[in-house]
Parts: C-alpha cells; structure tokens; sequence
C-alpha cells in the first residue's frame, strides 16, 4: 500500500482548504472519463458534455495534451499544483492565482509529467512542442468559465459545509474518525502513519510538511505535493453534504412551516451545526437562527455540543413531521 509517515508537527499545521482549480480539475475529469457518480454529477455531465466534446474536436492537439494529462493511473503533476493557502486574515487564492502555476510550467517539465503519466512515450504530436503546459492550463479555464463558474457559490458553500463537518469529526474522534473514508483507499493506520491508496509505493516521510485536505464536489480524488513544503490530499466532499442542497421541499410542509423553516428542518436528519447550515442553504446566519430557535420552541429539533460546535438535530415528533409531509 502506498502510505505516508505524518508526525505529529505535521498533523498539527494540517489544514483543511477550498480549490476552485482543485474544483476545476475535478470536473474535467468527470467530463474526460465521461463516469458519473450519482443522479446530480449525471445530470451536470449529460448538460456539458456535447459542448466538452466539440471543444476537443476543434483542437485536438489540446485534446492529445488532455488526455495524456489524465491518464487511468496517474494525473500529470503540473496538472495538480497542491494548493498553497493565504495566510490568515487575507483572500484565498482565486481560480485564476492557481491557474498561474499550471500556465507557467517549463516545458521540459511538463513533457515528463506527461511522459510520466502515460508511463511511456508521449504522442507525436506533442514530443516537440513547447506549449504543452498552456493548453493544459486554457482547457482547465474552459472548463472552470462554462461548466464550473455558474454554479461556484453553490458549490463553495457546499465544500465549506464539508470542511465544518470534518473538523467537526476531527474534534470528536480525533484524526482516524475525521480520515476515514474520506477517498477511496485513506484510512489512518495509526503510529502516525496515514495509507493514501492501495498501491504498492513506497512510503513517504513528511517531517515538517504541511499537509493539506481538498475538498471537491465531484467523486474524484488524487494526491499532490510540493516537496519536501506541502503536501494535498484531494477528496469528494460527503455524498450526503452534496446533495443536501438538491433535497425538494415537500409542498405540504412547506406551507405549513414555510420553505425556508422547512429546508433547515429537512437537512437536520443529521446533526449539523449553524455554520453548516448556513453553507447548505445558502440563507443569512440570522435566518437560519430564528428558524433553530422556533424549531427548538415546538419540540421539533433538539440540539447539543460537540467540542466547540453546537449541533442540531430532529426529533422523533421532528422526524414524523418530515416524514408525513412526503
């Protein structure tokens, strides 16, 4: 299995953080392996995908370049750049700040991480050319402006929720709770070491690195690494968070609580906290406390504390509510 050795300095500058390129990567390789991991990535697909495959027919060399990048086994690192985090206080990173990396990639190093990508020669096409790293990159911007940018402030308030929810999970049960299960493969093996994927790779020490979790909203995952600076795990964010924002308010309950009301008491099958709530739904913190206290008032959401979060949840006159409503 390929694993890494996580000391306790490292795991202590661990941060969890949101990639719009990360996003953007994601998506490509949803539109490039043309695999939909449930009904909501189908329906996204099915949307961008004729306009994906014109886009690849009017420049195949950028298509050559593309599909060699995202080869079944291995992302073309430049392709990847491990996110690198303002410092608190400031703005993260813009899609178009993490572009920069991706477009300035030498050409010598581009041809290799292709090379290794492919593990083997790359097509004739693109042996002797020098612009590999930019059409790499101007595919990456078609994809982050038509597919991904229209629905960016759903989908950050989507990965938000999830980065609440797992140092939520953090605080509770520690690095193996919050670990587990977050990509195909990861899971903490305890004597400060972390399994990455199944593969049989030799293991890494990360002394001193910082070590990043990524969250993306489509089911894709893979690794990146500054070495020996900073190191990225990317994951698909909680299938449940996903598609929380999807969940139609039924009709009858929307009218009796009002929709609003009845979102929140909708996503509350799990215990969530204010933080998330406002992420999922998209309403202002003071909405989504007035409808927590009202709930709260008719014995339809109970909540309590884990660790510094307050979090809610239904009851069972909550749940038959619900459940009566459709």
């Amino acid at each position: 299995m390929g694993w890494w050795q996580v000391g306790a300095d490292t795991l202590a500058n661990s941060r969890f953080v949101v990639s719009p390129l990360a996003e953007a990567v994601a998506s490509l390789l949803v539109l490039e392996r043309t695999a939909a991991a449930h009904p909501g990535e189908r329906a996204w697909l099915e949307t961008h995908l004729p306009a994906y495959r014109r886009w690849k027919a009017d420049d195949p060399v950028s298509a050559l370049v593309i599909g060699a990048a995202l080869a079944p086994r291995w992302i073309a690192d430049f392709l990847v750049p491990v996110p690198d985090p303002a410092p608190p206080g400031q703005a993260p990173p813009s899609f178009a700040d993490e572009l920069t990396s991706v477009r300035a990639t030498p050409p010598d190093r581009a041809r290799a991480d292709l090379a290794e990508a492919v593990r083997g020669p790359l097509p004739a096409a693109l042996v002797d050319r020098d612009d590999l790293a930019r059409r790499a990159a101007d595919a990456l911007e078609w994809v982050w402006t038509h597919t991904v940018l229209p629905d960016w402030p759903r989908r950050r308030r989507i990965l938000e929720a999830d980065v609440v929810a797992r140092s939520a999970q953090l605080g509770r049960g520690g690095w193996a709770d919050a670990l587990n299960g977050m990509r195909p493969g990861i899971r903490w093996l305890g004597d400060s070491r972390l399994q990455i994927n199944p593969h049989d790779n030799p293991p890494r020490e990360l002394d001193g690195a910082q070590l990043l979790f990524v969250p993306v909203t489509p089911y894709q995952s893979w690794v990146c690494w500054d070495i020996p600076h900073r190191y990225g795990l990317v994951y698909p964010c909680s299938g449940a968070l996903a598609e929380a924002g999807r969940i139609p308010v039924p009709a009858a309950l929307g009218a009796l609580i009002g929709p609003a009301r009845a979102a929140v008491l909708l996503l509350l099958a799990s215990p969530l906290s204010t933080t998330q709530l406002v992420a999922l739904t998209g309403q202002g913190l003071g909405s989504v406390g007035r409808h927590l206290r009202i709930l709260l008032d008719a014995g339809l959401v109970r909540r309590r504390r884990a660790g510094r979060s307050v979090l809610y949840f239904r009851t069972e006159a909550g749940d038959v509510l619900v459940h009566g409503a459709g």
